[in-house]
Order: structure tokens, then sequence, then C-alpha cells
């Protein structure tokens, strides 16, 4: 199938490609369809595009690239909704703020990462009520 997006232009996406997000994100509640773009060969970092709304992309990461120490609890409830198995199908997403003016500024959001579902192709955001994470994490040392 096709897709249009405005970062990307129209992209063909395989049917098996898109995550269907069973927990959606905050204050992203109708939007349960995505796929992952690679930002580049060698680039920690992902875009995570709507389906549904050509202009709606989120520029992820994934905390653990950077080895910092980020350890999560992923509650029975959300295992449950995302029908994880094996700890070997979840990716661990982290949305990313990248200013402008300042890459090196980069800060992530460690309290509500997505989890995803690789092999049944579910995805979800979760709150990690109590970690003590910080949604405005700064992911390089100045």
């Amino acid at each position: 199938m096709n897709i249009t997006t405005t970062r990307f232009g129209e992209i063909e996406v395989e049917e098996e490609s898109i995550f269907t997000f069973v927990m959606p994100m905050i204050g992203y509640e109708d939007e349960d369809k995505f796929i992952i773009i690679n930002h580049g060969e060698d680039s920690p970092f992902k875009w995570m595009q709507s389906v549904k709304t050509p202009e709606l992309a989120f520029v992820t990461t994934s905390a653990m690239y950077f080895e910092f120490d980020y350890v999560i609890d992923i509650p029975d409830s959300a295992v449950e909704k995302l029908k994880i198995e094996s700890t070997d199908d979840i990716l661990v997403l982290n949305v990313a703020a990248i200013p402008n003016s300042n890459p090196r500024g980069t800060r992530v959001n460690l309290l509500a990462p997505i989890i995803l579902n690789t092999a049944q192709k579910t995805g979800g955001q979760i709150i990690l009520s109590g970690s003590g994470y910080d949604v405005n994490f700064p992911l390089f040392k100045n």
C-alpha cells in the first residue's frame, strides 16, 4: 500500500510493517497505525510515521543505544495488551526533541517509552509511574 507523508512524500509500505497501537500515544488517541522509518543507515534515530495523518511523525531513538542506565519494567497489563511472548520481540523507543539550532541539545522522553512488539506488530506508549525518569532528559552532555 502507499501512504502520503509530509516529510517523505508518498512511500510504499508493506502491510506487515505497520504497527497497530493498542495503547495510544499520549495526546494522539485517534492515531493507531504507525510505521518505523530509519533516519539513516547508521543513525540511532528513527521516524515513527502515522499511516493516516501525513504530517504526524515522531523522531525516536532507543535510550539503550546511548548506553546510559535505563531499565524499564513493562507492566503485566501492557505485556498482555501488546501480546508480548518473548523479550526478544520488544523494541523500546523514546520520543526525541531535537532543536534545529543545537542538535547536541537533544532531549528524550524516558518517562513514557514506546513499546513495540516486533513479532505481533503491536505497539503502545506506557508511563513508568514512580520510576523517577524524566520526560526531558538530555541525550548528550554539553
